[in-house]
């Protein structure tokens, strides 16, 4: 029987704040690819033609507009249909991004004017029957900060997919639910703006895939962290039904239980107030500078509204009540050491002994008598430091356990496939120089399916650069066929309750595992 049952979403919803630094890329952004457009690329779109570059294969258009600019009278409403333009629009430089605080894991932007998307195809891809599979990326980052130029995905791409990244409204700008915004809706709801911004890009992609050489009728959605959670929220959307054909959660099981809109509209009410309007309406919202939403805003997370989310995530897993196309789900085997990470970054010293059980007690939100409990499963005595220890509890209690049930619900109704990546020495992106070994950190696998647009990519081995080479065959042919196994890589057993094998993604041994749940302790999370 679990010693903790079913704390582990409500444990987790105190860490939205903290996943802020849930990487959105692991690099800066940068302007690879813009400028030389040699050969010239044009492309018609229904909104008008688009003039991309062509380069080592591949074909890239960038900054493309999926959604009328959310500025003025249109901040805080559903996304509208994006102007038509005359002549030949350029598509060699990336828009502007969706406005964020400097972090480490986003360029700070000051502007609201970014629902843009950027679309990448092999050069042997022209209109024309066999279409390619389409791949949408969706990035992390807390729905707080990150951006979708941080992202090359030329080696998908090589695989001879159409791969598509977008930009969508982040932190309270994408995601403040308040009682006068669901006043004035049609739909009576409020708080998923980000959530309809994805689902405007999906239709933008349905509408022109086929221009790209894309197939509008085989598009897998895909994201890690926060972006894993937007494809999980997407499954439970009813306003995504025939959207995308497939998806691919990294990372993204960590908030199973979103708020109810009454609990999004009390903190956005309080986020109002603090803001200066204290007449709570909705035409004072739209006259605060960016400035001050971007200095105040609480933390973004989904909301259960009754319209773009009927219910929780786990509620319509569990149910059978989601968009039933065949998933890939999966986490990091050491995710929550890059928090710790950043916590000594932060800090300027190690997790010390003492701090040890009043740290868990604050990561989980739970009283100490509770964290001590919790900590007789994780001894220090079984680690070669407190920061292993803690980064072990949060592992398990906010994402591993919660992508194992994730994977055992939706494997009743669709074809369901669990992986955890595992490499112990996967190059550290972020926190580099910390006092303990960060292992298969959150957001360590993204440099194994991307490469990036600025600064030194990491300096893999052999047995890395085969596990890259396995992991972009996974995903690609998932894509391709809702189904990862195609020859040579390691066959992948879907995921079966009884069995409960994954795959685990390691240099030089991927391979199919059993004993996740006791690797992970989630007997302790009610998992």
């Amino acid at each position: 029987m679990s010693t903790f049952p079913r704390r582990v979403t409500r444990w987790a919803r105190p860490l939205v704040l903290v996943l802020a630094i849930a990487a959105t890329a692991v690099l800066p952004a940068g302007t690879a690819m813009a400028g030389a457009a040699n050969p010239s690329v044009v492309v018609h779109t229904d909104q008008g033609v688009v003039r991309g570059s062509a380069r080592d294969g591949l074909r890239a258009f960038l900054g493309i507009p999926y959604a009328a600019p959310p500025v003025g009278n249109l901040r805080w409403r559903a996304p509208q249909p994006a102007a038509a333009w005359r002549g030949v629009r350029d598509a060699t430089t990336f828009a502007p991004h969706c406005a964020q605080s400097v972090s480490p894991f986003g360029v700070a932007s000051a502007s609201e004017d970014c629902l843009y998307l950027n679309v990448y195809t092999p050069s042997s891809v022209r209109p024309g029957v066999p279409f390619a599979p389409v791949m949408v990326w969706i990035h992390g980052g807390a729905l707080v900060v990150g951006e979708s130029d941080d992202y090359n995905p030329a080696a998908l791409v090589a695989q001879g997919v159409v791969v598509v990244t977008i930009n969508y409204r982040l932190g309270a700008l994408g995601f403040l639910a308040h009682p006068a915004l669901s006043a004035e809706s049609p739909d009576h709801a409020s708080g998923n703006f980000g959530l309809l911004d994805q689902q405007a890009a999906l239709r933008w992609v349905q509408r022109n895939a086929r221009a790209f050489g894309g197939d509008p009728r085989n598009v897998t959605i895909f994201g890690e962290s926060a972006g894993g959670l937007s494809v999980s929220s997407q499954l439970a959307s009813p306003l995504a039904a025939g959207l995308f054909d497939r998806a691919i959660v990294e990372s993204g099981a960590y908030l199973l239980s979103p708020p109810t809109l009454a609990s999004a509209e009390a903190t956005g009410a309080s986020f109002a107030s603090q803001a200066g309007c204290t007449d709570q309406t909705a035409a004072c919202l739209r006259s605060l500078p960016l400035a001050t939403i971007l200095a105040l805003q609480p933390g973004a997370s989904p909301t259960v509204d009754g319209h773009a989310l009927t219910q929780s995530l786990g509620g319509a897993f569990g149910s059978g009540a989601f968009n039933r196309v065949p998933v890939i789900e999966g986490s990091n085997h050491d995710e929550w050491r890059l928090f710790v990470a950043q916590a000594e970054v932060t800090s300027g010293a190690p997790l010390s002994a003492a701090a040890y059980v009043p740290t868990v007690a604050a990561t989980l939100g739970i009283p100490i008598a509770a964290a001590t409990a919790l900590t007789a499963a994780y001894p220090l005595s079984a680690y070669p430091s407190p920061s292993v220890a803690l980064g072990a509890v949060g592992t398990d209690a906010i994402f591993a356990c919660n992508a194992r049930r994730v994977a055992g619900l939706l494997s009743q109704y669709v074809p369901t496939y669990q992986y955890e990546f595992n490499d112990p020495d996967a190059p550290q992106q972020f926190f580099p120089g910390v006092s303990f070994p960060t292992g298969a950190y959150h957001a360590a696998e993204l440099q194994y399916l991307f490469s990036f647009n600025r600064g030194t990519p990491p300096q893999f081995s052999a047995g890395q650069v085969e596990l890259s080479r396995t992991m972009v065959r996974y995903w690609s042919r998932f894509a391709r066929a809702g189904d990862p196994n195609s020859p040579p890589v390691p066959a992948w057993p879907r995921y079966d309750v009884t069995a409960q094998s994954y795959q685990a993604l390691v240099p030089g041994t991927s391979g199919t595992a059993t004993g996740f749940a006791v690797d992970h302790k989630c007997a302790l999370f009610g998992g």
